[in-house]
């Protein structure tokens, strides 16, 4: 089979089988000659941009063209029903009763949504909800935001809350917050939310501005690579390195008054950073404000249309996350290391939370057969685990697919 028509079936534009959706949907739930609606709220890859959105920075991330697919139908009930192709488990919540969360299940997104509209007296009726993911699980391409969007999007065109898409990202990051747990910022419901085809979202996650930047790469491809190591975010080391920037900002503000630690330039941070008496500390707020700078200097480039000088701080990017934030380990920084022997390779980094995961490329398109091809047999060699790759379409943010609007 020719290489990029194999290539076709994995990477990310392929399409989910509506009808085949649906029919699944009608097997679980019956006909009831309710109409059913279909959402789709997608994944995301970052740029530029990593563990500065809690922090107050900047971010450069863009929407996938796969995420995950919703078929909702009310059921004349107080009974909210979930299930998913993704899974075995199902589930269920009563709307008369507290919504309490069930272990580590993948239900905790969307019932964590539902908690957020409950406690803004929104209240919502009976549905019967299928969801069908083509994000790789696990892989830090933001399946969680994903589900948390769509959801959240639903649930307002559903019921006629009419809420701002803004409203429904921040009520989506607080499901995540206080229900599931993890204290993660706003960028992976930002971008899942309000992306647009071809453009990258540069996002001040302080006071939540933002532009839809056009992605020009002529002659260039994004390559996801993922490392197949699983990772559960909630049970990695992301609360322990906010809590680190946490008491890094403590410790700078007996020098200066700060809300965060974006606030700081690299140029005040090297005259303060002796405020920080733990050197853990000390760097995890130079990666912060560093990567801030190296964000800006990104979409400068980007500007220019110097993607040379923009995947130099890629890698920059990747060396600050490894050394001073250390949320890379063997295996993201094998994938990078591989990358950057390929002579089409501009930039690599790993993308997301880290601890496993992916990494994120721009590439020759002419050296991604090569790329893929190179990459992943020094990957597996040096890792006994093989790499899956996609090469990216960036696709629009959470929408309403059938019935058309």
């Amino acid at each position: 089979m020719n290489f990029f028509l194999h290539l076709a079936v994995k990477q990310i534009t392929r399409q989910m089988n509506i009808d085949a959706l649906q029919e699944t949907f009608q097997d679980l739930y019956g006909n009831t000659g309710e109409e059913t609606t279909i959402f789709f709220s997608p994944g995301r890859v970052n740029l530029i941009g990593e563990h500065t959105d809690y922090n107050g920075g900047y971010v450069f991330p863009c929407a996938l063209s796969f995420g995950t697919y919703l078929v909702a139908r009310r059921n004349n009930s107080r009974q909210v029903r979930f299930a998913t192709t993704n899974f075995d488990h199902r589930g269920e919540v009563n709307l008369d009763e507290p919504f309490r969360k069930d272990g580590k299940s993948w239900i905790n997104y969307p019932v964590g949504v539902l908690n957020e509209f409950r406690k803004e007296a929104r209240e919502i009726e009976g549905v019967d909800l299928l969801y069908s993911g083509d994000i790789p699980n696990g892989a830090g391409l933001s399946s969680s935001a994903s589900i948390e969007m769509v959801t959240a999007y639903a649930m307002d065109r559903m019921f006629g809350f009419g809420m701002e898409l803004m409203d429904l990202v921040k009520l989506s990051q607080r499901a995540e917050n206080l229900f599931v747990g993890v204290n993660c910022g706003i960028m992976d419901q930002f971008a899942s939310g309000m992306g647009a085809a071809d453009h990258a979202l540069f996002l001040n996650c302080d006071t939540l501005d933002y532009e839809r930047v056009p992605l020009k790469l002529d002659g260039l491809k994004i390559v996801i690579a993922n490392t197949n190591k699983r990772r559960g975010l909630a049970d990695s080391k992301y609360n322990a390195r906010r809590a680190e920037c946490e008491a890094a900002l403590e410790a700078l503000r007996r020098g200066r008054e700060l809300r965060h630690l974006s606030e700081l330039s690299l140029e005040e941070f090297h005259e303060m950073s002796h405020l920080i008496g733990g050197e853990t500390e000390r760097r995890r707020a130079r990666h912060v404000i560093s990567e801030n700078h190296r964000t800006l200097s990104a979409i400068d480039a980007l500007n220019r249309n110097d993607i040379a000088t923009f995947g130099q701080l890629m890698n920059q990017s990747h060396d600050s996350l490894r050394d001073d934030y250390e949320v890379t380990g063997r295996e993201l920084d094998t994938l990078v290391d591989e990358a950057r022997k390929i002579g089409g390779t501009f930039g690599s980094r790993m993308t997301g939370a880290g601890f496993g995961g992916c990494t994120v490329s721009i590439v020759r398109e002419d050296s991604v057969e090569t790329f893929i091809r190179e990459v992943g047999k020094g990957y597996s060699e040096r890792t006994g685990l093989k790499a899956d790759f996609y090469v990216a379409e960036i696709g629009d943010g959470s929408k309403q697919l059938l019935p058309a609007t």
